[in-house]
């Protein structure tokens, strides 16, 4: 930890920066203070309210009593770490978009991450830019549309508007990264997408570092959907809805 992250955690918690909530109320959990001024700085002036508090536990409390659009945590926070801060919010029922941050820069800390409910991840040093495109990313994803929009597939129902999705009746608890990915799945039953198709089109980049953050994600549906296995993997090219569940009950639109 360095002396400014110490001082931090002497001093208490850093204080709220409400800025421009055009956008929202973003959630910074960050204990290097040189780290936390620039993404405060950068998510103000893109129009986010920014909270931001140095320890894990008080950052877990406001994440609670804010209900922000969008949390920043760090991985390795003083009080509990940002692992245990996400697994507990998502035991809570809490699915806001989370962008894991840290310094540790290997596959296994991605995934684990990843497998944790984190919808997004970055590693420092990043882009300030960066993590506020992916912010805005999330953000625009995680919104209702408009329109009242259900896609169905099988005994699987996704409701785009309530961005919710239940399997033969029963509600199934997804991260905003995961609906997303199941949604433009479900829109194009049958349709082979590559991963690096997949990143462009529900993470909205074109390079990614590491396609096998939508791996992990096929994953986790994979596991919070059972059998049988609504997604098929094209070896060598990437993913798809599958053929005999897309023809069951092919996706379709319906008014609420």
């Amino acid at each position: 930890m360095t002396a400014a992250a110490a001082s931090l955690r002497l001093n208490g918690p850093m204080s709220a920066d409400t800025g421009t909530p055009d956008r929202g109320m973003v959630v910074i959990v960050e204990d290097e203070r040189s780290i936390a001024d620039l993404e405060r700085l950068y998510l103000t002036q893109a129009g986010f309210g920014v909270h931001v508090v140095s320890d894990g536990l008080a950052g877990l409390a406001d994440i609670r009593r804010l209900s922000p659009v969008a949390v920043i945590v760090d991985v390795g926070l003083p009080g509990l770490e940002g692992t245990e801060l996400v697994r507990r919010l998502r035991a809570d029922g809490n699915w806001v978009p989370v962008v894991f941050v840290t310094a540790h820069d290997s596959e296994i800390d991605r995934v684990v991450g990843l497998e944790l409910g984190a919808d997004d991840y970055l590693t420092k040093p990043f882009s300030p830019r960066e993590l506020v495109a992916r912010v805005k990313g999330l953000v625009r994803r995680a919104a209702a549309p408009a329109a009242p929009m259900v896609r169905r597939a099988g005994s699987l129902e996704l409701d785009e508007r309530a961005r919710r999705v239940s399997l033969r009746g029963t509600a199934v608890e997804l991260t905003a990264t995961e609906f997303d990915l199941l949604a433009f799945l479900l829109a194009h039953p049958a349709q082979v997408f590559s991963r690096e198709q997949l990143l462009s089109a529900v993470w909205g980049v074109v390079d990614y570092s590491g396609s096998r953050t939508v791996d992990v994600h096929i994953a986790q549906l994979r596991a919070k959907l059972g059998e049988p296995d609504p997604i098929r993997t094209v070896r060598g090219v990437g993913y798809a809805l599958q053929d005999d569940v897309a023809s069951n009950d092919a996706p379709s639109t319906g008014r609420a």
